[in-house]
């Protein structure tokens, strides 16, 4: 009668074990599962910030499109929403608009999701070189940072003056 009991005892910590290892993993998936969600949302809200910004002019000497040498496009000290009667983002009609835009965003699942933007010239042969004179490339680089990500989502694309 003692062994059994015994073996009671053991099967029943066994058990014990078996189920605490089982009820971690369970809580580590769940885990995992959540913190993905959260960065394919940031993920899809820089790419559609991208895809917006894809619809604008180069820049606002081309929005009605015609040659222009280098020297003639608006100058990177004078990026943002700093044209006239451009001050929101339904007004944009360039890309250096976004310079410095700004936005939050909140979605029943997980909220608080800040979306920037930042516009370079960017040297032709090297697109993460930054230019400090007008080129006929621009990155646009959004990133998207939450409460809720361990590290900010960042996407960037390059434009040139024929990309439209």
């Amino acid at each position: 009668m003692g062994n059994n009991q015994f073996i009671s005892i053991g099967a029943i910590t066994l058990l014990a074990l078996i189920s605490l290892r089982f009820d971690t993993t369970v809580l580590e998936n769940k885990q995992t599962e959540v913190e993905n969600k959260v960065y394919l949302t940031a993920f899809s809200l820089a790419d559609d910030l991208i895809e917006e910004i894809k619809q604008k002019a180069f820049d606002e000497q081309t929005v009605e499109w015609r040659a222009i040498q280098t020297d003639q496009l608006t100058t990177s000290d004078a990026f943002g929403p700093f044209d006239p009667g451009e001050s929101k983002v339904n007004t944009f009609d360039d890309i250096d608009d976004y310079d410095g835009y700004k936005k939050e965003v909140s979605l029943p699942h997980v909220e608080n999701y800040s979306v920037t933007s930042t516009v370079d010239y960017v040297s032709a042969s090297d697109p993460d070189e930054v230019s400090l004179v007008q080129t006929y490339f621009k990155r646009i680089t959004v990133r998207v940072t939450s409460p809720y990500l361990s590290n900010p989502v960042r996407l960037s694309f390059v434009f040139t003056l024929h990309s439209k």
